[in-house]
């Protein structure tokens, strides 16, 4: 029984760190805007209040929606799929699609060979003289 204890309070807490990272994961750092607060690591105030919601019993979207009254959409780290923000979502599908379209354009135009090259006399003033030069230096 004391084993099922022990086994149930390490699940707790490991349950509690990762409903934390996936919060930290999804926010991105108000002090710089330059990462997440979990790739960050320098905003201890935030994570300490993250720590303080989740003991309270607040679930992961009431913690998020809290930090996005405070700071706009831009504290999400994922962009919510509505209005303008679905061209985050899509523009990276249409282009690879037309880029995917071209290369098989590309690959099924035919290709043609290299014209043989003939040379004739240029008309170049000493043309006769110098190939005589450039013989003799041989």
């Amino acid at each position: 029984m004391r084993l099922m204890n022990i086994i149930f309070l390490f699940g707790f807490l490991f349950a509690e760190q990762d409903a934390a990272m996936d919060i930290k994961k999804s926010l991105m750092s108000p002090c710089c805007w330059a990462g997440t607060v979990y790739d960050l690591d320098h905003n201890p105030e935030m994570e300490e209040q993250i720590k303080n919601f989740i003991d309270q019993g607040k679930s992961k979207q009431e913690i998020i929606d809290h930090y996005v009254d405070l700071y706009g959409e831009r504290i999400l780290a994922i962009p919510i799929a509505k209005g303008f923000n679905i061209m985050v979502w899509v523009a990276p599908i249409i282009v690879g699609l037309l880029a995917i379209g071209v290369l098989i354009i590309y690959l099924k135009s035919p290709q043609t060979e290299p014209e043989s090259v003939i040379f004739t006399s240029s008309g170049i003033p000493f043309d006769d003289e110098i190939e005589r030069e450039l013989k003799e230096l041989d």
